[in-house]
Parts: C-alpha cells; sequence; structure tokens
C-alpha cells in the first residue's frame, strides 16, 4: 500500500503550527515512514501536487485574495483538509483587525507607524494580494478536521497525522488538547 500524501501550507499566521510540527523532533522519522510529505513552507516543493494529495493542511487564517487562491487549491487537491492552529480555526489574532476598516489598518501599517519614512505610501500594485476581512480557512473552504491551540502542541499534532496516515480521522478529546 502507498503512503498518503500530505501537503501543508501558511496563510495570515506566525508559522507557529509549523514550528510546532517541527517540535515533534525525531517522532518526524516515523511520521516519514507513514506518509509521503509532498509540499510545505519547509521543504523545497511549494504547491500540493497537481494530481492531488490525500491530506492538506493548512496553517492560518486568510486575509487577502492570496490566501483564498490558496485555500482553494488546496482544498480541490486534496482528500481531507485539516486545518491547523487557532488562525486557521477561528481567525486568531490576525481576526483582530477585523475591529478596523481595511484602509485605517494600511494606513497605520505603512503611513503612521514611528518606524516609517516621511514618505510612507500604502502598497498599490495590480500584483498584489487585495486584502480583506480575516477569516477562518472554514469560511472559505470545507475542512474536514479542525486542530485548536496556538500552537497546537507537537504531541496533538504527532497524534492528527498519525491517525490520518492510517486512514482514521483524529478524534481530539478536550482532555487530548494541551493549550500552551
Amino acid at each position: 500500500m502507498s503512503k498518503p500524501k500530505v501537503a501543508t501550507d501558511w496563510l495570515a499566521g506566525c508559522a507557529g503550527c509549523h514550528m510546532s510540527f517541527l517540535d515533534i523532533d525525531e517522532r518526524i522519522v516515523n511520521l516519514v515512514e507513514l506518509v509521503d510529505l509532498r509540499s510545505s513552507p519547509i521543504t523545497d516543493l511549494k504547491e500540493p501536487d497537481s494530481s492531488g494529495v490525500d491530506v492538506g493542511i493548512l496553517e492560518g487564517g486568510i486575509n487577502n485574495t492570496a490566501n483564498e487562491e490558496v485555500a482553494h487549491k488546496m482544498r480541490q487537491r486534496c482528500k481531507i483538509l485539516v486545518a491547523l492552529g487557532d488562525c486557521a480555526v477561528f481567525g486568531g489574532v490576525p481576526a483582530m483587525r477585523n475591529f478596523f476598516k481595511i484602509e485605517d489598518a494600511l494606513r497605520r501599517a505603512y503611513i503612521e507607524t514611528e518606524s516609517t519614512d516621511a514618505e510612507g505610501k500604502i502598497p498599490d500594485d495590480p500584483e498584489l494580494a487585495k486584502p480583506t476581512r480575516v477569516r477562518a480557512v472554514s469560511e472559505v473552504v470545507k475542512v474536514d478536521v479542525f486542530v485548536p491551540g496556538c500552537p497546537p502542541s507537537a504531541d496533538i499534532i504527532y497524534y492528527v497525522l498519525s491517525e490520518l496516515a492510517q486512514g482514521r480521522i483524529p478524534v481530539l478529546k478536550d482532555e487530548r488538547l494541551q493549550w500552551h
């Protein structure tokens, strides 16, 4: 039996969930025996296979049109989609921006910050993604497995990936969740 293919990507977040993934330490060898890690921000391959993968994992909320495209592509190319971490599950810290108008947030970030030169300018190029309201991944595409935590512990990530690699949908009960 071939190993299930897994692809990961990150959206609007801090990359802490992928760092927690790396914190599984030597158990990563066990995972590599169970899964074929196809693409990830921590590998050379950055997009899920066009032929598809078994498991797609998204970290981070969706805060612009580029994130929307990544989420749609991952959903189209995977059988099971995992929302990893509070940003992907709930919108997380990036969703605090939703309390403000996007224009106000951009002005503060690019013009009014103390570190901005006197000639600050909000980037405006047709090639740049357009900012949107920050959303959980499930507000944009169907999610099959939700793994909350900021970040989820390495033990939880290992458990989830091990279960998925063996063809089982992981069951996360409150006592299994370890908040940081």
